[in-house]
């Protein structure tokens, strides 16, 4: 079982960090290899919507994207991790969603599992985690849980979420485990597969590589 923990909080030293890495304990002592990407370690250029990953399966960028979605791309589990700037995850966070257009498309994480923590210096927090986890959700992961903390409720409520990060980190190893079913995110993710079989189906003759993987896929 692998999980990969992504923070995109810009500090060194950071509570976002905090926060992820007792979710990472909790899957590490459940079994999980667990692996920590810092984003702001990483040369991410911006989306230019030129739909040539569509088309080809490649990025017209040559930078470092890639390093991540790779482990991405093997891991059962993922954990995002974003403070709230201006009720939104950073601008590095968003940049690495940008680039994943093709994933959603192809619902590329249909089978593993997510969960995103969030700390904020007044309130959001919880807002935020629920974006990162909707942000993976839209590409197939199944969504285990979150945890928001906003830093003006005080040392003893971060403590709990320390807590409850290192809990959701055991909860994320056992839906892992057990490959857990979630009945309504099913319904939601085979309507979304359902969505993009039609998009992909009449846009075959330009997304190729796209239209291959749904055929590989035996999905159309």
């Amino acid at each position: 079982m692998q999980v990969v923990g992504i923070n995109s909080s810009p500090r060194k030293k950071s509570n976002t960090g905090l926060l992820l890495a007792a979710v990472l304990k909790g899957a590490s002592e459940a079994g999980c290899e667990t692996q920590l990407l810092n984003l702001y370690d990483f040369e991410i250029e911006y989306c230019t919507a030129c739909d040539t990953c569509y088309k080809t399966g490649k990025c017209v960028h040559m930078d470092e994207f890639t390093d991540i979605y790779d482990i991405m791309l093997e891991a059962d589990g993922i954990v995002l991790a974003s403070p709230n700037y201006i009720n939104n995850v950073t601008a590095k966070m968003k940049a690495l969603f940008d680039r994943m257009a093709d994933t959603v498309h192809c619902q590329r994480f249909l089978g593993k599992y997510c969960a995103s923590v969030s700390t904020a210096g007044g309130s959001g927090a919880v807002e935020v985690a629920d974006y990162l986890n909707r942000s993976l959700f839209i590409m197939g992961a199944s969504v285990v849980g979150t945890v928001g903390i906003n830093l003006s409720d005080g040392d003893e409520m971060f403590e709990k979420a320390l807590k409850s990060s290192r809990d959701l980190g055991l909860n994320l190893a056992d839906a892992i485990l057990k490959k857990k079913v979630f009945p309504d995110q099913q319904k939601d993710h085979a309507a979304m597969l359902e969505r993009m079989k039609q998009l992909i189906s009449f846009r075959k003759d330009e997304w190729t590589n796209e239209y291959q993987y749904f055929i590989q896929k035996k999905w159309l």
